[in-house]
């Protein structure tokens, strides 16, 4: 199977073909690396791209695999929005402010699927503290909708949408406040959930406003 086909796999998908081996985490991982290198300069939906440490998880992911330890979403690439906190990792919410920011732990959301050996790829591009609905008003630079870059991909989570559109990962996170998963997963043509308001911990997100901020998933298919 081709990296581009690796790449372009649902989560369902690729959770069959690792379960049978078919497939390795580190194969999935490497595909969806190099569709990052190769989308970016044109897409530019990511922040910071996480090459060497996913490729660590990756091979962790194998090993869970290798015992029957793994879970759901063992192996399984992702990317997620650069507005949850991340150990080690810079985050800074699209903005200047916080640039140079590394935090030193994990939002809730990221550290339960890391701890299920899925494989943390990159941190995505968004609107300044997720203030927006284009992605245009990152402090950094746009966001491209990948299907045509004359267009925006919506926002605030525009980078995970895009990313996840361009097969630069199996799934990414969001968060949504008024609309922001589920616009940019419409503008970008795949599924994204806003999740019923408590159901996912928002500790380490940095808030917009708490009484209605909610951290969900983009994926490829329902």
């Amino acid at each position: 199977m081709s990296a581009d086909a690796l790449a372009a796999l649902s989560i369902h998908e690729a959770r069959r073909l690792l379960r049978s081996r078919e497939v390795t985490a580190r194969e999935l991982t490497d595909a969806c690396l190099d569709r990052i290198q190769r989308l970016e300069p044109r897409i530019r939906a990511l922040l910071a791209i996480c090459a060497e440490s996913a490729s660590r998880q990756a091979d962790e992911a194998d090993r869970a695999l290798a015992s029957g330890e793994d879970g759901p979403l063992t192996g399984i690439p992702f990317i997620c929005k650069d507005v949850l906190c991340t150990r080690g990792i810079p985050t800074t919410c699209g903005s200047r402010m916080l640039e140079g920011f590394i935090p030193p732990y994990n939002a809730t959301a990221v550290d339960r699927l890391l701890r299920q050996h899925a494989v943390l790829l990159a941190k995505s591009n968004m609107d300044e503290f997720a203030m927006g609905s284009s992605t245009e008003h990152s402090a950094y630079y746009p966001t491209h909708n990948p299907w045509n870059l004359e267009c925006v991909p919506g926002g605030s989570s525009g980078g995970s949408a895009a990313a996840l559109a361009a097969d630069e990962a199996l799934f990414s996170l969001g968060t949504d406040t008024g609309g922001s998963i589920r616009q940019p997963a419409g503008f970008c043509g795949v599924v994204g959930l806003k999740p019923t308001y408590g159901r996912v911990s928002r500790y380490g997100l940095v808030a917009f406003a708490s009484s209605l901020d909610q951290v969900g998933p983009f994926a490829k298919d329902v």
